[in-house]
């Protein structure tokens, strides 16, 4: 009853947010500020394309769907460093924690950084600069609460922190996610038990809050007013800026190859597991997205995996919206550190096509306790 329930407030709240969601369309691309919001900054998930939302697990769901932080077993640190379309000099820096508490919550907190270089000061008087530079900084710090509400229900919210800056500009906001996975199965192993979660479904809502402004030194300029022509200090306003909400449904399903029966621990083994994924995202201010992915896992100790996300246009450079070409790939290799603890240590890499420039590469560490 409790489980019906829940799965009707969900869907009731699913079908609130898409109205909102769906609110807007291509044609206001390019109106929405504080995109570093739409970046995936980590290796593992971006290397599905972020297909998994709804299989995504550990830290890393704190950008696709939170609600995956909550099968954090105990600590989990990540680090990532990303080069952000190669050639252009930028870069981008993450960092998370998470940790559970009590039998099921678990708290995360995640800090991204970007940035874009040093960029050369010009003026009127002198348009080709030489008198020095500037260093803007996107700045992102998420803090999540996730839970599980049953072994098949799970559900998280993200409180986020947004900072736009230069030397003498700046912009300040906040922003909120949700997200719930629903683990179901197919059918019986072969110790005729019924699977419980080899099916995922999942839903996300990201970055719905209020709008952010620029304010600083930066926008008063020196000026004469009218009639007496008195010299003062001028402040322009500017203009108020959404940021680009989005929502995401999702579904995967894992096989698991060659499966074997330990009859000593009353359990199923498979050293091989394919998992495939597949996400809607309607995004309020550019064209809706269709995100397909695979992973192929040996041993949970090496992961293969490739993702392609498809958008209107994205198949030709002239009617393309976006540097990113669609295909995306990534490897991960997972070593154990205690079987008893289940504590393990990884390297996670992906690569994400684009025309121009050179890609994306990322590249992180995981540590999980």
């Amino acid at each position: 009853m409790k489980k019906s329930k829940f799965l009707t407030i969900v869907i009731v709240t699913t079908l609130l947010f898409t109205n909102i969601s769906f609110a807007g369309n291509e044609q206001r691309a390019g109106q929405a500020g504080a995109t570093e919001l739409l970046i995936n900054p980590w290796a593992r998930s971006s290397g599905w394309g972020g297909a998994n939302t709804s299989g995504v697990r550990g830290l890393e769901a704190i950008n696709l769907n939170v609600a995956g932080t909550a099968f954090t077993k105990k600590t989990e640190l990540i680090f990532c460093h990303t080069n952000w379309l190669a050639g252009t000099g930028i870069n981008m820096n993450a960092f998370g924690l998470s940790q559970k508490v009590g039998e099921s919550g678990v708290f995360s907190l995640s800090f991204m950084n970007i940035n874009v270089g040093d960029i050369e000061i010009t003026t009127v008087e002198l348009p080709e600069g030489g008198i020095g530079t500037y260093r803007p900084t996107l700045t992102n710090i998420s803090l999540a609460y996730a839970k599980e509400f049953s072994n098949s229900i799970y559900g998280g919210l993200v409180v986020k922190i947004i900072n736009e800056k230069t030397a003498d500009i700046s912009a300040s906001g906040v922003a909120f996610d949700a997200g719930i996975q629903y683990l179901t199965g197919l059918g019986k192993n072969k110790l005729g038990k019924k699977i419980h979660d080899n099916l995922h479904f999942g839903i996300s809502m990201r970055n719905w809050g209020p709008t952010m402004r620029f304010r600083g030194d930066g926008l008063s300029f020196r000026g004469t007013v009218p009639p007496d022509d008195i010299v003062m200090t001028v402040e322009q306003r500017s203009a108020e800026f959404e940021i680009p909400v989005l929502m995401t449904i999702g579904a995967m399903y894992d096989l698991y190859l060659a499966q074997k029966v330990d009859t000593v621990a009353d359990k199923i083994k498979s050293d091989h597991r394919i998992s495939i994924a597949g996400n809607f995202t309607s995004n309020s201010f550019t064209n809706d997205q269709l995100h397909a992915g695979i992973e192929y896992s040996f041993k949970e100790i090496i992961m293969l995996r490739g993702g392609y996300v498809y958008e209107k246009g994205i198949g030709s450079y002239d009617t393309r919206a976006t540097a990113f070409t669609g295909p995306t790939v990534g490897v991960s290799v997972q070593i154990p550190l205690s079987k008893e603890k289940g504590s393990t240590f990884s390297i996670d890499y992906s690569y994400r096509d684009t025309n121009p420039f050179n890609g994306v590469h990322s590249i992180g560490a995981k540590i999980t306790l």
